[in-house]
């Protein structure tokens, strides 16, 4: 199926090699969303939003746009109020069985144009007749009240963890991802600081709900959007009706333990890569066996680590950067591509720039927004370790553990530093919903990996079902072609009919 022109943000990875000429963030609190009333279709019974159009970068035909106040803080509901942005693809014809609330990851990641892009994507139109597909900009994002850290991209230039070499290389991203954490408790933004977790989010999305006068909703989303749905049906247990969690995080979401296990996603995933290398030899010349394109791996992280290449690729971009490519299979031939520049010499391509990392033209969003309101969302949402010894002693276990990659994944992050403390305990994850929950699952997964979605299906017990897709990447319905996947979630949401048991897809 064909990809949307602005690709689903899913759970990005962001450096500052793809992303060079980016423009800083000016700092400016952006002001969400006008609230103009106008015309909307077919609102729902009770719907409370004055429907609009959208902001020009999200703006497409048939989508409409509102906002909504919510509480900053929901131990004060009468206080202090900030904007939630809202979108809606609204159904046709009489076959209407409410909303489908959407999420496109991150966290940070705009959500405003998903419902469009869903349609763009081929999501079957028995789905756009059963649902008004709704996307909310989580708070601290997009449209939404947008929170800043005015971070260079040299400030903090990627939100996986960087590759360290060893101990001093430990203690070295400590200084610098300290004052990333600085800068955001010193930031125009400070005072919504705390606020900005996913258990508000959740809340937030309960508003909706409600201004739309549904005493139910459905719920899709992918990567983080999974961790986010099980939080909403978590604390909404009986408002949640048909959830697809897609590519999952695990019930903790994206916290200490999660971003140590993109290293055994990388290993998960890498043998599909060395395979398409080693059957492409004559055109890269990386190994003529899966074996040899590891070995080529391994020895071009030492040899940048040693000495980077003219263009700024360091062990630690080059890592990154195979970490990124490895999210779809469409984007081997440019990382064979690059890899093979980095071997040979010669002058390395500049890889494309994903369009969703980049502030849109004349949107009054800081142009670090998606870095600062993920350092936000999961800083805020667990308890990190602040002790950097503990970090270069996981880095060290999970070097040997997971060669590949365990040495970047158990790095420091300005979490280690966050100048806010929690306002609340995480949320526990629990099987106590009315829900009916599918849970889709790519095999091999970097960013996501397997055993994320079965530690959440325990957690959400037998009110949930594992579907598993035999391919790799990251997210499943619609990005890939698997007819078994794609058919059994779309069945889901248009009839709410779930396999009886967790059903494992072969590979078409």
């Amino acid at each position: 199926m064909r990809r949307p022109s602005t690709p689903l943000v899913a759970l990005t990875l962001v450096s500052a090699l793809t992303l060079a000429g980016c423009s800083s963030a000016d700092g400016t609190d952006s002001e969400p969303v006008a609230t103009d009333v106008a015309d909307g279709g077919s609102p729902a019974d009770g719907d409370s939003l004055d429907w609009t159009d959208c902001p020009d970068d999200v703006a497409v035909p048939g989508l409409e746009c509102a906002t909504l106040d919510v509480p900053l803080d929901y131990d004060d509901p009468d206080g202090e109020t900030i904007g939630t942005a809202v979108s809606r693809l609204a159904a046709e014809g009489d076959d209407r069985h409410g909303v489908l609330l959407v999420n496109s990851g991150g966290p940070g990641g705009q959500t405003l144009q998903m419902p469009a892009q869903l349609a763009e994507l081929g999501v079957p139109q028995e789905v756009l007749d059963t649902y008004d597909v709704v996307g909310v900009d989580p708070r601290g994002v997009g449209h939404s009240t947008p929170v800043t850290c005015e971070l260079e991209l040299t400030d903090h230039p990627t939100n996986i963890p960087l590759h360290a070499r060893d101990e001093d290389d430990v203690t070295a991203e400590a200084e610098r991802v300290a004052a990333v954490a600085e800068k955001c408790a010193d930031s125009p933004t400070a005072d919504l600081l705390p606020y900005i977790t996913t258990a508000n989010t959740a809340r937030d999305l309960d508003r909706v709900r409600e201004a739309l006068g549904e005493s139910t909703v459905s719920y899709f989303g992918i990567s983080y959007g999974s961790y986010l749905g099980a939080v909403y049906t978590s604390l909404f247990p009986e408002q949640a009706d048909r959830v697809v969690l897609d590519s999952v995080t695990g019930p903790g979401g994206w916290n200490a333990d999660f971003a140590r296990s993109f290293a055994e996603g990388f290993e998960d995933r890498f043998p599909d890569f060395a395979e398409f290398a080693a059957a492409e030899h004559d055109t890269y010349g990386l190994g003529e066996t899966p074996a040899e394109v590891e070995a080529t791996y391994l020895d071009l992280g030492d040899r940048l680590d040693a000495e980077p290449s003219p263009e700024g690729y360091t062990g630690q971009v080059f890592r990154q950067l195979t970490f990124d490519h490895l999210y779809y299979d469409e984007k081997f031939p440019e990382l064979a591509e690059v890899w093979q520049a980095l071997d040979t010499g010669e002058e390395v391509p500049q890889p494309e720039v994903d369009p969703d990392l980049v502030a849109a033209a004349g949107a009054d969003i800081p142009s670090d927004n998606y870095l600062a309101s993920q350092l936000h969302v999961i800083c805020n949402d667990s308890d990190w370790p602040t002790d950097v010894e503990t970090y270069a002693r996981n880095v060290a276990s999970d070097r040997e553990e997971f060669p590949l990659f365990g040495a970047a994944a158990a790095n420091v992050t300005p979490c280690a530093f966050w100048p806010a403390e929690s306002v609340e305990e995480p949320v526990e994850i629990t099987d106590g919903s009315e829900a009916d929950i599918l849970l889709l699952q790519n095999l091999r997964d970097p960013a996501t990996p397997l055993a994320g979605a079965r530690e959440m299906h325990e957690a959400l017990g037998d009110r949930a079902r594992l579907v598993t897709a035999d391919q790799g990447g990251h997210v499943a319905y619609l990005m890939q072609d698997n007819t078994c996947a794609n058919d059994l979630v779309t069945e889901f949401l248009v009839t709410g009919e779930r396999p009886d048991e967790d059903v494992a897809c072969e590979a078409d």
